[in-house]
């Protein structure tokens, strides 16, 4: 397909209450929306790598400003055939996964719509339905952590996530194993530990959690192999996987048994397929991961979770969970599933934003046609 338009949203969404994290906190999610047409025909894409360069090296400024400037002009006017056609097009910009995830997904999207084929088909899912996780981030008490754990278990949420950092650590993992100590939970550290903080993780394998998510540094792992022969926890990685060679460097040097895909953080859902069929090849089971995307980023993170490969339960929220209003529709909204599981459906048509909300939570915008590359 020839790309003929590229239109480029950096928009702010307000959370109903602060994400907090070993990183910081976030009161409104900084993203990236990008629409690409080919003749009459659109897709819409998303990358969320927040206001900060703190999940990442990347922030959602500094992504519109690469995807304007250098990753869209590349690709006007050409004709591309497929996914990994788009990524070698742009394979000349170093890094950036974020900013060429805006533009990949908007390609898959693009496709989607041109083929009139799901998108979760177009990637080679034969299920339309995944069971999801409830996830907890640093709150005011553990008081209310633990009830809200609970309220999460009760409601049928097949597993637990808890962000974990320093001054919310064991002693937040002691108050909920007392009230839940066999329902499978994982922590996650985002990248807030050294391996000079081994002792801490060895002493963490008496909560028998499901993982340890990204315990070491976000570019790391040789630290991580030498913390997953150490402790019995299963590692798993997240920040440190943001290209399929990561992924091979992690395998040879055995630094995980996990694998976290978020398509933003890896290049797009190109690089999220290369991922995941590569850990389905070495026996490691992944999960997809999100960035408190819109409905539009979020449903591509459901169409690629319904690949084989992603056995344990993803993270991907209803839209009402953290927005009033979700920028785009329709709003991300779970199911049950019939054993009563809280779970996500693929959908045939994916969600766009919302143009009056569009316009309203717009920071910058960009525009880019073969008149206007550079």
């Amino acid at each position: 397909m020839r790309i003929d338009r590229i239109e480029l949203f950096h928009v702010a969404m307000p959370l109903i209450y602060p994400w907090r994290t070993a990183y910081g906190e976030d009161s409104a999610i900084h993203s990236v929306l990008c629409r690409m047409s080919s003749g009459s025909v659109s897709g819409w894409g998303e990358s969320a790598p927040f206001a900060a360069p703190c999940y990442s090296p990347e922030c959602a400024g500094g992504l519109f400003l690469v995807a304007r400037d250098w990753l869209a002009p590349a690709l006007i006017g050409q004709d591309l055939t497929s996914g990994d056609d788009l990524q070698q097009h742009i394979a000349m910009f170093k890094g950036n996964p974020f900013a060429k995830a805006a533009l990949d997904t908007a390609w898959w999207s693009l496709h989607s719509r041109i083929e009139n084929k799901p998108l979760h088909q177009l990637l080679g899912a034969t299920r339309n339905e995944v069971p999801v996780g409830a996830d907890f981030g640093v709150m005011d008490s553990l008081d209310e952590l633990v009830s809200s754990v609970g309220q999460a278990i009760d409601d049928g949420f097949p597993r637990i996530k808890l962000k974990f950092r320093p001054g919310w650590d064991v002693p937040m993992l002691e108050a909920v194993r007392a009230q839940h100590p066999n329902h499978p939970i994982h922590i996650d550290c985002n990248s807030g530990y050294l391996i000079s903080d081994l002792k801490l993780f060895q002493d963490i394998d008496r909560f028998h959690l499901a993982m340890l998510e990204q315990p070491l540094q976000h570019d790391d792992v040789l630290d991580h192999a030498e913390l997953q022969r150490s402790v019995q926890t299963p590692v798993c990685l997240d920040e440190s996987i943001s290209h399929p060679r990561h992924v091979e460097q992690a395998i040879r040097l055995k630094s995980c048994q996990y694998v976290n895909i978020k398509p933003g953080r890896v290049g797009g859902l190109t690089n999220a397929l290369a991922i995941h069929h590569r850990c389905a090849a070495a026996g490691i089971p992944c999960w997809v991961g999100g960035m408190l995307e819109s409905a539009t980023g979020s449903a591509l993170c459901v169409a690629l979770a319904m690949l084989d490969n992603f056995t344990y339960p993803a993270d991907i929220f209803p839209s009402s969970r953290f927005y009033t209003n979700d920028l785009s529709d329709p709003p991300v909204e779970l199911i049950r599933s019939s054993d009563g599981i809280p779970s996500v459906r693929a959908l045939d048509v994916l969600p766009e934003p919302h143009p009056q909300r569009l316009e309203q939570l717009t920071i910058q915008r960009a525009v880019i046609t073969a008149t206007t590359k550079l």
